[in-house]
């Protein structure tokens, strides 16, 4: 499995795609007002990158994009030799916005006991749902969905332990999910469930993997 630079590099840009978020339904980018000819080029910082979905432009369609942690950025500029050393290169402590906990709550919650390829793969299906026009288009709306996660009550995602390591992994897991930092063996799927279980639907699926204790279906 490599380091997927690419995906890392394009958020350099002022371009933003829910094509990371996984599924081709999507095609939306952002690009800025047009400037006069004589004008200067507007500076493009981290600091100033657009978030919000009204900014979404040539796109009938408007979606949401989840805020992007500037320091998640910093820390594609140096490839990983593996999926653990990406992980342990991400800051634990950088600040997370709401979308980003939902993701990480949902990994911690549903795969925390699992290793990192399990937990990128469910995070990686959120991430393809939140694209997909079949599901809501953000992640707390994906993951509190009624009837999709055992885990959530009453459309509340629980309190994690967050001193605790499991957290920090979901954390750093969701950053590489949602910015595409490491392929994911759940590639374009959208539907999974523990391999202990049979649901109905899973014979109207196509398996795409099983990774540790989970079935990806597209």
């Amino acid at each position: 499995m490599k380091f997927n630079s690419s995906k890392a590099g394009a958020l350099a840009l002022p371009v933003l795609t829910l094509s990371a978020l996984t599924g081709a339904e999507y095609g939306g980018a952002f690009t800025g007002k047009a400037q006069a000819a004589d004008a200067a080029p507007a500076m493009v910082t981290v600091d100033t990158l657009p978030v919000a979905a009204e900014l979404i432009e040539n796109d009938s369609q408007p979606r949401f994009v989840p805020q992007i942690e500037p320091d998640s950025i910093a820390a594609q500029a140096k490839p990983a030799a593996s999926l653990p050393d990406l992980v342990a290169d991400l800051r634990h402590d950088a600040p997370m916005s709401p979308e980003m906990r939902c993701l990480a709550g949902a990994i911690y919650f549903e795969s925390r006991g699992e290793p990192l390829e399990g937990q990128l793969a469910v995070g990686q299906v959120i991430v393809n749902r939140a694209e997909s026009s079949l599901f809501p288009d953000d992640y707390c709306g994906v993951v509190t969905q009624r009837s999709q996660f055992s885990f959530v009550r009453n459309g509340r995602i629980p309190e994690p332990d967050k001193s605790s390591a499991a957290w920090h992994k979901a954390k750093a897991v969701a950053q590489i999910a949602h910015q595409g930092l490491w392929d994911s063996g759940a590639a374009d799927s959208l539907f999974f469930h523990a391999t202990y279980v049979k649901p109905r639907w899973s014979h109207r699926k196509v398996a795409r993997a099983t990774i540790s204790r989970h079935v990806f279906y597209r």
